[in-house]
């Protein structure tokens, strides 16, 4: 059979026996039509002289051409769509979509902070009040030692080691790690645990939380989210989101030669693969590296 005829015959089963939406199958008919103009351009008229390169090929034109990746995904799911068509009604005897992998949409960079922006964001003036001093330590804690939102949220008083430097925290699956808490973050948290913590408990029922709120409790994931945002604002980073500070807490750390593996194990990454985004070092630190470390680097 044709390409033409299979791609009709695949279409009106898709609309009368299968009941898909009008907008579905018009969306499936535009993306065939490139198929068919494509396997023409190759000399492949015919469904059965199809093969898997040829498919491939098609895929791999969608990113010749700049088109995103899910563009690319939709038109090989019709494509495989009518293949698998063909064979289930016995028009033809192999699917050359069968191992054609789906196109891998590129990982979205993370939004990080720049340094002088973090500087300028711990360095804002907070009120000597409580509540802003809570707000001064929850901002150098997710900068200065990478925990999710969830995790700070979540810490209890035992878990604050001040005097070693340490956080014992409990991450994704209740997997346990030690994070350091030091220079800035471990001053901060010092004040805040002596003086601070204990003026928000003041008259309230005790809780092992570290981070409470004005009723003496703990601290919930959106009350972070806001707090963030707050102070963001106020220094000009809108929309700043407590993942910010973990993105730019491992961006940072990288930048400034960390090695990948350590980073892993402050993140509490299962694979060192999702660590590896942060690996985006920007070029003038790249250049820089270049011309501090290679032997030959200065010659002319």
């Amino acid at each position: 059979m044709n390409v033409e005829e299979a791609c009709e015959e695949f279409l009106t089963c898709l609309y009368v026996e299968r009941g898909c939406a009008q907008n579905t199958v018009e969306s499936y008919r535009r993306d065939l039509a490139r198929y068919k103009r494509f396997l023409s351009e190759r000399g492949k008229e015919s469904v059965g002289a199809v093969e898997r390169l040829d498919v491939e090929a098609f895929v791999a034109s969608f990113a010749e051409l700049d088109y995103a990746a899910s563009t690319a995904e939709r038109a090989l799911s019709a494509v495989r769509g009518m293949h698998s068509f063909m064979v289930e009604e016995g028009m033809e005897d192999k699917n050359p979509t069968l191992g054609v992998p789906m196109p891998q949409s590129p990982r979205k960079l993370p939004q990080v902070l720049s340094i002088e922006q973090a500087r300028v964001l711990m360095e804002q003036p907070f009120a000597c009040t409580p509540p802003a001093q809570r707000d001064r330590a929850i901002l150098e804690v997710l900068y200065g030692c990478g925990l999710r939102v969830s995790e700070l949220c979540g810490l209890d008083c035992a878990e604050v080691f001040l005097d070693e430097g340490l956080l014992r925290v409990l991450g994704k699956g209740s997997k346990e790690r030690v994070v350091p808490v030091l220079g800035a973050a471990g001053i901060v948290m010092r004040a805040y645990m002596d003086t601070w913590r204990p003026l928000l408990q003041r008259g309230h029922s005790s809780t092992n939380a570290v981070f409470l709120n004005q009723r003496g409790g703990r601290l919930t994931r959106q009350a972070v989210h806001a707090i963030c945002e707050k102070y963001g604002r106020m220094v000009g980073i809108e929309r700043l989101h407590p993942h910010t500070l973990r993105h730019s807490f491992a961006t940072h750390l990288v930048e400034g030669g960390a090695d990948l593996r350590v980073v892993q194990e402050l993140l509490g990454h299962a694979n060192i693969a999702t660590t590896q985004i942060y690996s985006h070092v920007d070029r003038t630190h790249i250049r820089w590296e270049y011309l501090s470390a290679h032997p030959r680097a200065h010659m002319k």
